[in-house]
């Protein structure tokens, strides 16, 4: 069975962002938190600025970038990278 050209470009590019260092995941896990607050945020703003539909517009870009960043963290720092930040979660405070 031959793979598509998209599932080999998607293999390609899981392998790549597993390459990367905890770290780095971690900084773009943490980088979806400020697009969540931007994104909820926006509709706060009184709609004299903004209309209706530029609202919806960018809670939809916001809202996908942090939503990008989250699976993109996720995947950098792998099942492992996981368990290894709920064990610094736990550690107890000095």
């Amino acid at each position: 069975m031959r793979t598509s050209f998209f599932s080999s470009a998607f293999r390609r590019f899981r392998v790549r962002l597993q390459s990367l260092s905890f770290r780095t995941g971690v900084v773009v896990l943490a980088l979806c938190v400020p697009f969540y607050v931007l994104s909820f945020a926006q509709m706060a703003l009184p709609s004299a600025w903004l209309g209706a539909a530029a609202k919806g517009v960018l809670w939809a870009v916001f809202f996908g970038m942090a939503k990008a960043f989250q699976y993109g963290g996720l995947l950098i720092l792998g099942a492992d990278g996981v368990k290894r930040l709920r064990q610094w979660k736990k550690r107890p405070r000095v």
